[in-house]
């Protein structure tokens, strides 16, 4: 882990647990350098595992190349942590003592233009400013665990808050892939994490009267509505379930539910050792056959996997991802490296790819390549927006290679590398990698044809349209060219 460079932006992160990890992993692969600040002995540990399982999972969700990764330094002491940091996130525990000493320091040590944030769940702005040298520079930006996969940041700045911090503070979490979602008004726990309160509550009374275990509540969520709540919230899922007369009859007719006493939202179970036994035992039951480690990468792995099925529609989660691809794409230069083919997707295997070898089944190594194809047509400018004024890239032929297995979870990645092109014609070689060893995995062939979609023919693409794909296919001229590449079935 090394120290810092002057050509890259710096944050530092007060506090290595779970979320500052996740927050050190979420600015180091957008190519900030990180210092962390915290006397725990294990705290280096921890953040590398925690980098490990965001380097599986986050360029997984980009279409584009990702920055090269920051640096990360564990300092011993917190000026050497903030000196110079543009961002200064604290994610110490919830003691509002604690968290005044804290950025009482920070505020004396750190830049007067730093944005300082406070990672907290449940304190107000402004109760976090109190006795600051200077309150506005002080505000929350609550993420959600995983810090580096899940886009959603609270942002509050609270009365002494001022709109240039908090619109800077904004612009870097969207230049991070993040979601700041800026609440009007500060109140305790701000917003998610009241929402979330409730069906909590609801659910402890839910094990405590034994109505249902841990497993069934969490069953009732994730097979029901939480599919529905993980694409259209909270309020658009009931709009539907008014029908064509939306919102206002849904309300009308199940308004007057609520005034049943289904809920108990207002009480709260006393959490006695029973019952907390009671939860532990259920929760042991239903997730004790894996570690926390393996949780964790489960957790990461659907994560992706739903995030990509939003973002092909660009829907939900899925359309902040598209945006941050937008953003990706501003930022990567094509011709740079041309040492080495273009590399596109970071991926894994998922378990629904299996055949009944117990390996990626043929299909899916088709689906991959199809997905690297519209990654390279979106680095080079000729997806996307050019798709949708009448133009497109048409696959005339194609040829796999199979070379080796991949099993499930392994990680895989893919490369381009451009063959010839011209205005109606573009020829790529494409390699399919296992992530771990770089072993060769498969490749696959094609030729595309440039097609007008209005006329449904073979059109030229125009000069401006082809300067980028030009400039990558002069840049791949130097390449060795595949031994394989213009093979037929059956060659030797």
């Amino acid at each position: 882990m090394t120290g810092h460079d002057a050509d890259r932006r710096k944050a530092a992160i007060i506090g290595g647990g779970v979320i500052g990890g996740g927050w050190a992993a979420r600015f180091v692969l957008h190519g900030w350098d990180v210092a962390v600040f915290d006397p725990h002995p294990d705290t280096a540990r921890r953040i590398g595992a925690v980098l490990d399982n965001a380097r599986r999972s986050l360029p997984a969700l980009a279409d584009f190349a990702m920055p090269a990764e920051g640096n990360v330094l564990f300092t011993p002491n917190l000026a050497e942590a903030v000196a110079d940091a543009e961002w200064v996130q604290e994610s110490v525990p919830e003691d509002l003592a604690l968290k005044h000493a804290v950025l009482a320091e920070v505020q004396e040590l750190a830049r007067p233009d730093a944005v300082i944030a406070s990672s907290t769940s449940g304190y107000k702005p402004s109760e976090l400013q109190q006795g600051a040298s200077n309150p506005s520079q002080i505000l929350v930006a609550h993420p959600f665990n995983p810090v580096y996969l899940l886009p959603l940041v609270e942002l509050v700045a609270g009365p002494a808050g001022e709109s240039g911090t908090t619109e800077r503070a904004g612009n870097v979490l969207t230049s991070i892939g993040m979601a700041p979602l800026l609440v009007r008004n500060e109140i305790d726990a701000h917003l998610a994490d009241r929402l979330m309160e409730a069906v909590w509550r609801e659910g402890l009374w839910l094990v405590k009267d034994d109505i249902a275990t841990t497993e069934e509540i969490d069953n009732s969520i994730r097979y029901g509505f939480g599919l529905r709540w993980a694409q259209m919230g909270l309020f658009e899922t009931f709009r539907l379930a008014g029908g064509e007369d939306g919102m206002a009859h849904f309300i009308r007719q199940f308004g007057p539910a609520l005034q049943w006493p289904w809920s108990r939202l207002t009480d709260v179970p006393e959490l006695t050792e029973t019952l907390v036994q009671k939860i532990a035992a259920q929760s042991d039951a239903q997730s004790g056959a894996h570690s926390i480690q393996e949780l964790e990468q489960i957790r990461d792995r659907n994560l992706v996997g739903m995030l990509r099925i939003l973002k092909e529609r660009d829907w939900g989660a899925g359309a902040i991802l598209n945006a941050h691809d937008r953003l990706l794409r501003t930022q990567v230069s094509l011709v740079d490296d041309t040492s080495a083919p273009l590399r596109l997707l970071e991926l894994s295997v998922l378990p629904a790819w299996i055949d009944y070898n117990g390996h990626m089944t043929e299909y899916r190594y088709v689906q991959v390549f199809s997905d690297s194809c519209e990654a390279l047509l979106r680095r080079i400018g000729m997806h996307d927006e050019y798709v949708a004024a009448g133009n497109s890239w048409y696959t005339a032929e194609t040829h796999s290679q199979f070379f080796d297995e991949v099993g499930v979870n392994e990680p895989m990645y893919t490369t381009a590398q451009i063959l010839a092109a011209d205005a109606k014609r573009l020829h790529v070689f494409y390699r399919l990698h296992a992530g771990v060893d770089d072993r060769l995995l498969a490749t696959l062939e094609a030729m595309y044809l440039h097609v007008n979609m209005a006329t449904g023919k073979v059109a030229a693409a125009g000069d401006e349209a082809m300067r980028t794909l030009g400039a990558l296919a002069a840049a791949h001229t130097g390449l060795e060219k595949p031994q394989s590449a213009g093979r037929f079935v059956g060659q030797r």
